[in-house]
């Protein structure tokens, strides 16, 4: 079989009002948001967020752009499971 994933998550014109009816297996944080989250509430509330509605709806989340260990904890801390970035291997 195969697996489904919308990119770039939260940005662009990827719509909450259609998500649900969409045929995908996972959500793919954008890397701005996890850039953010040491700096900025917004950020932190706005990845939070994401993570719970792709909970909610039982699809993955990955994590894009974790770049230090900080950012990996604090994903890790809210549960997050896939994590990809330069922290893990460079291309």
């Amino acid at each position: 079989g195969i697996s489904l994933s919308l990119d770039d998550f939260g940005t662009g014109y990827s719509s909450l009002s259609h998500l649900h009816r969409l045929p995908i297996d996972e959500l793919k944080l954008d890397m701005s948001f996890v850039r953010d989250i040491e700096h900025s509430e917004d950020a932190r509330a706005l990845t939070t967020s994401v993570l719970r509605i792709g909970e909610h709806l039982r699809k993955h989340v990955v994590a894009e752009g974790v770049e230090n260990e900080a950012q990996r904890l604090f994903l890790a801390d809210l549960g997050c499971e896939v994590l990809q970035g330069y922290l893990f291997s460079r291309p």
